[in-house]
């Protein structure tokens, strides 16, 4: 009797549930803090798998009445494709989602272009219920060009897009889907409020094409563009960069002091913004203000050496995380820091320069501890950034002998000349290269320059020695340690080339 009288759920209310379930998942395991493991990818895959098997399911049949359920998980499926750099499936989608979009209210587009297409499709829509729906999915649209860098096409719907941001500002799409759940208890559920993904898209935009138009050159319209990001409503570290840029637009318009006070307000608003900091040493580098780029180094250096260093600067805390929507090579290389070795070299090397001697000595030490322990674990020893492994041996060997150090500075000199030493050749001749092919004389080139450095570093290190002994008032020794320097230096000879000459 009781199966009689049972009756299954509609074929949208079942779709609806399914939905609806999947999300409130997401979030109990997002709030959890699970989604932000080691598997985040893996995790995020899955719910994208199981968002798209419903929209299969959905698009199976024709077009319903009301598209908003589907509509809702195209929003919900094209997120988890964008999260996880899918970018083409994704505009895959919201071409279908557009076109679907288009046989209910029985318009045509006119044009393959997609920003053609999606002003015909926000003005078939307007004033219906599928606007808000519609509106959701153009924010995923704009999502995927700032991801991709396509900012001209962002310029080019600049009016579409500062109505999208003030109309889901206002709410109206909140009123509709209130309107909804007042009707029905079962409202598809969005994984992600456009309007936080709106916020979040205005300032993105506004980053990057900031920095866009400073690296063009354009630095005073970069700089309104930037200054209008720092007033937005924002995650911290998003406005950090804006006034972070800002500082670097007021550094190419030559007002130091005004960067500086950027580069500041940047590291008030967010501790991690460390780019900040390199860039206020560049500037203080730019006023030779020694002391306070020394201190600034200072500052980098501890800073990079926490374990907090290691982690991203915005951290990936929501599925469009700004890293994802941020990452233009103008905008790379304006956040550039390097790391911490190079910042302890460069601190090394300021204090030997400014007669902070002690300190040098302590830097260069610490230095060679830690690329000789990187070493130790079968990490390659050598950073690009910093000079080769002998010549920091001697510069750290002359730090130590301006420190009235001999003995330590002729010890990492024997350091030099024990691992050069074997690699001399007999002699080196340096002549001016033939009229042979490019990759030929380069390869020929950096073989000479190779020997040469040898030859060099093993006769800096007799030098410094000489200069050791000469200290130590050990005569005899200090000859022959120059005498040896002379006569490496003396194995290199420059052939010059004949020019032909012609008979008169």
């Amino acid at each position: 009797m009781s199966n009689k009288m049972y009756k299954p759920p509609p074929l949208v209310d079942r779709w609806i549930q399914e939905n609806n379930e999947l999300v409130n998942k997401w979030k109990q395991q997002e709030g959890g803090g699970d989604a932000l493991g080691r598997d985040q990818n893996q995790s995020r895959g899955w719910w994208s798998s199981e968002f798209h098997k419903l929209l299969r399911k959905i698009q199976g049949v024709p077009p319903l009445a009301d598209m908003q359920l589907e509509l809702s998980v195209v929003y919900n499926a094209c997120l988890y494709s964008i999260a996880l750099s899918q970018v083409s499936e994704a505009e895959l989608l919201l071409t279908q989602a557009t076109e679907r979009v288009l046989q209910m209210t029985g318009d045509e587009p006119m044009a393959s272009d997609p920003p053609v297409i999606w002003q015909i499709v926000l003005k078939s829509v307007e004033n219906t219920a599928l606007n808000s729906s519609v509106l959701h999915l153009f924010c995923l649209q704009w999502a995927i060009w700032l991801a991709t860098c396509r900012l001209k096409t962002i310029q080019e719907l600049q009016e579409e897009l500062s109505s999208l941001f003030e109309t889901l500002s206002a709410g109206v799409g909140d009123d509709m889907r209130s309107e909804a759940r007042g009707k029905s208890s079962n409202a598809p559920l969005l994984v992600m409020d456009p309007r936080g993904l709106t916020e979040l898209l205005q300032i993105c935009t506004f980053i990057a094409q900031g920095a866009e138009k400073l690296n063009e050159g354009q630095s005073s319209e970069a700089l309104t563009d930037l200054q209008t990001a720092s007033s937005l409503p924002a995650p911290r570290t998003l406005v950090a960069y804006s006034h972070l840029l800002s500082g670097s637009c007021l550094a190419h318009m030559n007002c130091p002091q005004m960067a500086l006070q950027c580069f500041r307000k940047a590291l008030e608003t967010d501790s991690r913004c460390i780019c900040a900091l390199y860039q206020s040493i560049l500037i203080y580098r730019q006023l030779r203000n020694t002391q306070a780029e020394i201190q600034a180094l200072r500052l980098l250096h501890s800073t990079l050496m926490l374990p907090s260093a290691t982690e991203p600067v915005v951290a990936d805390t929501h599925l469009l995380s700004p890293t994802l929507l941020l990452w233009s090579q103008s905008l790379s290389s304006l956040l550039f820091v390097p790391s911490a070795l190079t910042v302890l070299h460069s601190l090394a090397l300021k204090c030997v320069l400014h007669g902070r001697v002690s300190d040098s000595v302590e830097y260069y030490l610490d230095l060679l501890a830690a690329l000789h322990s990187e070493h130790q674990h079968g990490v390659h020893a050598e950073v690009p950034s910093l000079p080769r492994l002998p010549e920091l041996y001697l510069e750290a060997g002359a730090a130590l002998l301006m420190a009235r150090r001999p003995v330590d500075c002729v010890a990492l000199c024997d350091e030099v000349i024990s691992t050069t030493l074997e690699l001399l050749p007999e002699k080196v001749v340096l002549e001016e290269p033939d009229e042979k092919s490019e990759a030929e004389t380069g390869a020929v080139c950096a073989e000479g320059e190779e020997r040469v450095a040898m030859l060099l570093w093993t006769g800096a290190a007799y030098l410094l020695q000489g200069h050791c002994h000469t200290h130590l008032k050990d005569w005899k020794q200090a000859l022959t340690h120059y005498t040896r320097c002379i006569n490496l230096l003396v194995k290199v000879r420059f052939k010059k080339k004949r020019v032909p000459t012609t008979d008169s």
